[in-house]
């Protein structure tokens, strides 16, 4: 039988399911507490009791993305298989593939949201330090950290031009976000050879 404590964390994480599927299909506006309720199976009193408020409920589904990129992160650290640049390449890969399939929980991980942040801060906080343990292992730890706010501010930039379509201009000649990640990482790879 199901505690009720195994009970109110399965109903939390049916709600954060509900919540990131209802951002990616129709943005911030479609992400409603009844909403979340209707889409999760639940009661309709059911997500007041574990989100005050559609905030609350966005700072957590916030919050979970970076965890999970901050899980990316440690395992890509932890796989030996990978060369360095193969790892920082792995890391920049993965977020901007939330990008371009998840824009709208992209925008959401690199916003100031209303409410208390206090959780997806750390959240953000955990992950790219994890990304600055990988970039340290390519570059050393005193260039760590100039690499890797480039490096997170390039990915934004390449996430940011495929989305709005800019990067499918003929006049960059067919270019990908994978053509980019790969050229950003060999150009700094190279500095350190």
């Amino acid at each position: 039988m199901i505690s009720r404590v195994e009970s109110a964390a399965a109903t939390r994480r049916a709600l954060l399911a509900a919540a990131a599927d209802l951002l990616d299909s129709g943005g911030l506006d479609a992400v409603t507490l009844r909403a979340v309720g209707a889409r999760a199976g639940v009661t309709r009193g059911a997500p007041y009791r574990h989100f005050p408020d559609k905030e609350s409920l966005l700072i957590a589904v916030g919050t979970q993305a970076w965890e999970m990129l901050g899980q990316r992160m440690q395992a890509l650290r932890a796989d030996s298989g990978l060369s360095p640049a193969e790892k920082v390449r792995g890391g920049l890969s993965t977020l901007i593939d939330i990008g371009r399939r998840q824009p709208h929980l992209y925008k959401l991980m690199f916003s100031n949201p209303p409410g208390d942040p206090t959780a997806l801060a750390r959240a953000a906080q955990r992950s790219q330090t994890e990304f600055l343990a990988v970039v340290a292992d390519l570059v050393g730890e005193q260039e760590a950290r100039r690499y890797a706010a480039l490096l997170i501010s390039s990915a934004n930039g390449i996430a940011g031009m495929e989305a709005s379509g800019l990067l499918a201009d003929p006049k960059w000649g067919g270019v990908t976000a994978a053509d980019l990640t790969d050229t950003l990482v060999g150009m700094i790879r190279a500095t350190f050879l």
